[in-house]
């Protein structure tokens, strides 16, 4: 009889938990799907195109490619008119009209100087949009991996606790024949809603990440977004096989060394320019005039002698006083301040990719221990008790110990697989890559 019983019990475990099962999976459909579920580069690549910081940087490109044409244009020639005439104050006799024209000339390359600086500050403005991606990149991967760890552990725990209601359902039936005491059904159970309550809280996590991610990807908090990759096999592309091929990636790609680099050369090209506008200012003009007399008679007015003049000449502002030498002195400053951002940024170019690739091998030794050893036997161990229990050797708490370290077992798994990927993440951006290289 106990037999019999024991084998409805199981299979009524195993019709319920099937149940239980598809539930989850229906779970599983809101946050991934394989077909129709978005990837970490597809993510970046709506974040680009959405991403209003990156709209507000290229703006600032369109802006410097507007001082671009602004530079090119040549000074305004001005126009003077003159009119004299002492009639106007009740004194007979003369008045005078003239009139010129001036051309200032930018004899020493001033317009050349400009278009120098104004291209080399569009290129600066092109290379601090690569920044801002990579900046993006990072939140991205950052929020993604959450999001693939949250998901991972979901599975786990769902697992685990079906496997505890199949427990549950054996041990009421043991109770209910006499052979084991509610208490251990109590214990059993509290354990069960503790992971329930700790799945909670990890899926709250996991909509935390997706919900961020939206915000990158440019998609609706009403639309869904669901993964396409796991956390086991999520991978990046392009990783080089060592920390000294990495740094020589990194010192070619970074965004950040690039900027240094066209920082000075926009600086030496202010400076030409500073040095141009320091010259002697030249204009030429050209001044027509036209000037006659009158003698007033009792009779009328008289006009006598009518002269024409036609002037040429030439203007030359001295830099005597102010020969742009403090903006000079600036411009070098900015000069040696780009020279040293750059060596600042290769050091830490350095610095990451070192780093980042300790990480990842030392994620990637734990992975293997956790994989091979620690998690295997976790495993075989809560099944040797489970079946120990079941033929009434143990009591429920040793089980629940076990149960304990077998979840612990897990998230240690989880959380090294986690760190791998934010490894190989933090090697990938180091390197200055973003999903579009």
């Amino acid at each position: 009889m106990h037999r019999v019983l024991l084998l409805l019990a199981l299979l009524t475990a195993a019709v319920a938990v099937s149940g239980q099962t598809k539930l989850v999976d229906a779970t599983y459909t809101i946050y991934h799907s394989q077909t129709d579920g978005v990837s970490i580069s597809e993510i970046v690549k709506l974040a680009f195109e959405t991403n209003s910081e990156i709209k507000i940087a290229q703006l600032e490109v369109d802006r410097a490619k507007a001082r671009l044409t602004q530079a090119g244009l040549r000074p305004n020639p001005t126009l003077e008119v003159e009119q004299s005439s002492g009639r106007l104050l009740g004194s007979p006799g003369d008045s005078e009209f003239s009139t010129g024209i001036s051309v200032p000339l930018e004899l020493f390359g001033q317009r050349n100087r400009r278009i120098e600086r104004a291209r080399a500050e569009i290129v600066l403005k092109e290379a601090e949009i690569a920044i801002r991606r990579r900046e993006i990149v990072s939140r991205i991967v950052s929020d993604y991996a959450d999001a693939l760890s949250a998901f991972r552990e979901i599975k786990i725990l769902d697992e685990i606790i079906d496997i505890d209601l199949q427990t549950v359902r054996f041990v009421q039936i043991r109770v209910n024949e006499g052979e084991t005491a509610p208490l251990e059904l109590s214990l059993l159970q509290t354990e069960v809603e503790r992971l329930r309550v700790q799945r909670q809280l990890v899926e709250g996590r996991l909509q935390t990440a997706i919900m961020k991610l939206k915000y990158f990807a440019g998609v609706s908090y009403e639309q869904p977004l669901r993964l396409r990759e796991e956390l086991p096999t999520a991978t990046f592309p392009s990783l080089p096989p060592s920390t000294e091929v990495a740094i020589e990636v990194g010192l070619k790609s970074r965004p950040e060394i690039r900027v240094a680099e066209l920082e000075e050369q926009l600086g030496n090209a202010g400076l030409r320019l500073i040095r141009a506008e320091a010259k002697p200012e030249f204009s030429a003009f050209t001044k027509f005039s036209l000037s006659r007399s009158t003698i007033d008679l009792p009779t009328g007015s008289f006009p006598q002698d009518r002269d024409r003049n036609l002037l040429f000449g030439i203007t030359i502002g001295l830099p005597v006083f102010d020969r742009k030498q403090g903006a000079k002195a600036e411009a070098a400053i900015a000069i040696r301040q780009a020279q040293e951002r750059r060596t600042f940024a290769e050091g830490v170019v350095k610095n990451e990719i070192t780093i980042a690739f300790q990480q990842l091998e030392t994620a990637r030794k734990a992975l293997i221990a956790l994989e091979t050893n620690v998690l295997p036997r976790s495993r075989e161990n809560i099944e040797t008790i489970r079946q120990v229990y079941r033929i009434g050797e143990l009591k429920i708490t040793d089980l629940l110990v076990e149960h304990r370290r077998l979840i612990d077992a897990n998230r240690d798994v989880t959380e090294t697989l986690t760190k791998k990927y934010k490894a190989e993440a933090d090697l990938y951006i180091a390197l200055g890559l973003t999903f579009d290289n």
